[in-house]
């Protein structure tokens, strides 16, 4: 409990009267300057009150913290809770802080770590080429039957037990006959239908299907074709190489080696420093972990799959139909991978203290000049990298590239 006595809070009081002043407009009076009096008959004077004593708050709350919590760290911010506020009479808050629990870091260090090297399947290569090739094709409208190769535009009806089922309704769907869709055999259910032409059928859906009311059940099709499109699909080619600037097919065939070999690495060092935490988890003991910072960092998680949905074209809102959850339901299960993600930061941050590794300002300085290249002309980063808070963020994020980088060096083969 925080109290600020009557003369101690009156300061408070006096900036209060005159911040609330500036915002508002009384006959007579400059901004800033109208008298308490007068700003009381106009706001009320709980207003008064409870504007100085956020300011007073926001002043004391601090020292308060380091004059009553010696040894330990506070994890997140604190919460604040005004007990007494009221005209002629002291101000008192409480302060409810989170602790950051005691740790006792495991072995660290040579702990033989193997990660996979780099291996690129001729088989994907031939795929990417495929589907480039595939994404060059010719159109034309046909009134032929619809055969292999083709695409075709129907309208959709699914129904579970002559019912029509929920989100079981498609208008002017594409469907690249010789492609896996919805469910095996479906886009064979279409050969041989002509526009116009229109067809009846059931097949069952996986049991594993991301739509709940539909896995694993017999699901029955109602098609109507309403275009029919032959599609020429371009050699494997120097040809097709010349599309994208390159060459020789080789060149093509190469770029997309590449590419896989560059991906396959980031997962291969992704797994591998996942496998190096994991380890210095087990061997590591963690006292109480905050609710706050679990609750927290599940949160994130959720808003980062969020972001992924909404990146790839979704609605957050269809993905948790689809599973059959509520958000709430949702962060239940994000638990667990938040209280191991809570673990990994704080070892990390234990780790780079007893390495006494530390990001240096001139480290901070350049990352946000190369940031200002990398971004240069987008208003919204640009304005990101000048927030006063930023350089803190950047810190974190330097600190813990550099202990992952050591702890690569100290423990992978």
């Amino acid at each position: 409990m925080v109290e600020l006595s009557t003369e101690d809070f009156a300061p408070y009081i006096e900036k209060g009267v005159q911040k609330l002043s500036k915002s508002v407009k009384i006959e007579g009076f400059r901004p800033g300057k109208v008298p308490y009096d007068i700003l009381k008959q106009k706001v009320g004077e709980m207003t008064i009150l409870e504007e100085a004593a956020h300011l007073a708050i926001h002043k004391t709350i601090d020292a308060a913290i380091d004059e009553n919590i010696k040894d330990k760290e506070v994890a997140g911010q604190p919460k604040v809770e005004v007990s007494k506020l009221a005209p002629g009479n002291p101000l008192e808050y409480k302060v409810v802080v989170a602790f950051l629990p005691e740790i006792k870091i495991g072995a660290y260090k040579d702990l033989g770590i193997k990660q996979e090297a780099v291996k690129v399947d001729e088989k994907d290569v031939a795929k990417a080429l495929q589907e480039v090739a595939e994404s060059r094709a010719k159109e034309s409208i046909s009134e032929e039957a619809i055969k292999e190769g083709d695409k075709a535009i129907i309208d959709l009806d699914l129904f579970l037990d002559k019912v029509p089922a929920e989100d079981g309704q498609a208008r002017d769907l594409t469907v690249m006959i010789g492609k896996d869709y919805f469910v095996p055999g479906f886009d064979k259910a279409l050969l041989g239908l002509k526009k116009g032409e229109e067809k009846n059928f059931s097949l069952p859906f996986p049991a594993d299907y991301h739509q709940k009311n539909f896995a694993g059940k017999m699901v029955d099709f109602k098609v109507k074709v309403k275009e029919v499109y032959q599609r020429e699909i371009p050699e494997l080619s120097d040809d097709l190489a010349r599309g994208f600037g390159l060459k020789k097919l080789e060149d093509l065939k190469k770029f997309f080696m590449d590419n896989m070999a560059h991906r396959l690495e980031h997962q291969n060092e992704q797994k591998s420093e996942i496998a190096i935490l994991d380890k210095i988890l087990d061997k590591s003991s963690f006292g109480d972990l905050p609710e706050s910072l679990i609750q927290n960092e599940a949160q994130i998680i959720m808003s980062e799959l969020e972001q992924e949905i909404t990146k790839q074209g979704g609605r957050f809102e269809d993905y948790l139909k689809s599973i059959g959850k509520e958000r709430q339901e949702l962060i239940m299960e994000l638990l667990p991978n938040a209280v191991k993600r809570v673990k990994s930061a704080l070892l990390l941050r234990e780790i780079a203290r007893a390495e006494n590794l530390k990001i240096t300002p001139e480290e901070i300085d350049q990352k946000i000049e190369e940031l200002k290249v990398q971004y240069k002309g987008d208003a919204n980063i640009e304005k990101m990298i000048h927030d006063a808070g930023y350089r803190g963020y950047l810190s974190n994020i330097l600190a813990n590239q550099k202990i992952i980088k050591k702890l690569r060096e100290w423990n992978i083969k």
